[in-house]
């Protein structure tokens, strides 16, 4: 049997945040059963840190706009009808909000020259989508204009926030692939057609992460720290508030904030406001080793994920299986997926989301268990062995594609 070809389709790529997508397209490739290819819609504002990211990068596929133009003049000469339907959905689809619209039309001859490319192939392949907002929305249009089955990950914005043509997308999937079982339970809410729907872990290579049992010291400097993107759903703003409140278990606490993002001249200026320049740090976007340096180092992993303005909020985040496969006492919010890897009082703590009072609250507990918070390491790391190994992701995904692909004779 040959290798059966799987096309990865992203809005942008690399993005320094997704590195769980390019750990995800290596491993299916290295399995020996697919060719797996990256495409995307639109320019990445990133430039790649990552080394697994340096090697994917060069063999990208993104249209050009003439290319776009090209996909578009070869679908209306040569499937007038198709185009047309496309257009017909996807207008109704978005026009309650006119600027998702924009954008969904300016995916359309982005997403013509995607399926352009994959009928002149001659071979059978399969789109996956990561995100069900453009990334889907294009391998939607890949199969209406190509014949082309796909299916799609949907992770937490490409859910909360934006839902356009959702139930469409579910239905023409061969299946839809999710990271979390609140993310599942939502997701069947939209799902008239009955295309299976699976839960699938965005794994870590766990044995990639030392891991070294801790409690919290029992005096002097708490080394505590955040890797997050600096976007207001993150919730780093209330971190700030709930460490300038004070006490004296959160009065040792000091802070390392990996990553980058819009938020930081703000987040800048909050800290100076708070009076906290001397306990905090901007690392700034970080590789994966000095990120699993920073993990090694610390000994209290905070991430203080809100609801944003918008409605974004966390699918379930992937620092924080790296913070537990290191054996690192975890304080979280009650959010989303979260408390399905931060089992509150089993693998770390849990906060009220957008709750200053209580995070510092939760905090200090933390601080109060100092040694005895190792009792979390042992669990939190047989967790994430159990559930979120990049392994087991692969291996289910892997049983999908085997289930909904046919095989291609040599």
């Amino acid at each position: 049997m040959s290798r059966r070809d799987v096309v990865y389709l992203v809005s942008r790529f690399p993005v320094t945040s997704e590195t769980f997508i390019v750990r995800e397209i290596e491993a299916l490739d290295r399995s020996g059963k697919f060719h797996v290819e990256i495409r995307s819609l639109f320019p990445s504002p990133d430039e790649p840190v990552h080394d697994i990211a340096r090697r994917w990068s060069r063999h990208l596929v993104r249209p050009t706009a003439r290319d776009a133009a090209t996909g578009l003049a070869w679908a209306l000469l040569t499937r007038p009808i198709a185009v047309m339907s496309v257009l017909a959905t996807v207008t109704p689809g978005y026009l309650r909000r006119p600027p998702l619209l924009v954008r969904a039309l300016t995916t359309v001859p982005i997403a013509c020259a995607h399926a352009r490319d994959l009928a002149r192939r001659g071979r059978p392949c399969h789109v996956h989508a990561h995100y069900a907002t453009y990334p889907a929305l294009a391998a939607w249009v890949c199969r209406r204009l190509a014949g082309i089955s796909y299916s799609f990950t949907v992770h937490a914005h490409d859910l909360y926030v934006d839902m356009s043509m959702l139930d469409r997308k579910i239905a023409d999937a061969c299946y839809v692939v999710t990271i979390s079982q609140y993310n599942r339970a939502l997701l069947e809410q939209h799902n008239s057609m009955g295309t299976p729907i699976r839960v699938v872990h965005a794994g870590i290579d766990v044995g990639a992460y030392r891991f070294r049992a801790r409690g919290v010291p029992a005096e002097g400097e708490v080394r505590a720290l955040t890797v997050a993107s600096l976007q207001q759903y993150k919730g780093h703003a209330v971190l700030l508030e709930a460490l300038a409140m004070g006490g004296p278990e959160v009065d040792r606490i000091t802070l390392d904030l990996i990553g980058d993002g819009v938020l930081r001249g703000d987040l800048e200026a909050l800290v100076d406001r708070l009076g906290l320049r001397d306990r905090v740090r901007f690392l700034g976007s970080c590789s994966e080793e000095a990120v699993r340096a920073a993990l090694d180092a610390a000994d209290l992993f905070v991430l203080p994920s809100i609801v944003a303005d918008d409605g974004q909020m966390e699918g379930l985040p992937v620092a924080l299986m790296e913070a537990l496969a290191c054996g690192v006492p975890a304080v979280s919010t009650k959010l989303s997926g979260i408390p399905e890897i931060v089992v509150d009082g089993v693998t770390g703590l849990l906060a009220t989301p957008g709750d200053a009072a209580s995070l510092n609250a939760t905090l200090t507990a933390m601080v109060q268990r100092g040694t005895a918070a190792v009792e979390f390491a042992d669990a939190g790391r047989a967790l994430v062995s159990r559930e979120f190994d990049l392994r087991e992701s692969i291996a289910a995904l892997t049983g999908l594609l085997d289930e909904y692909l046919p095989p291609v004779a040599s």
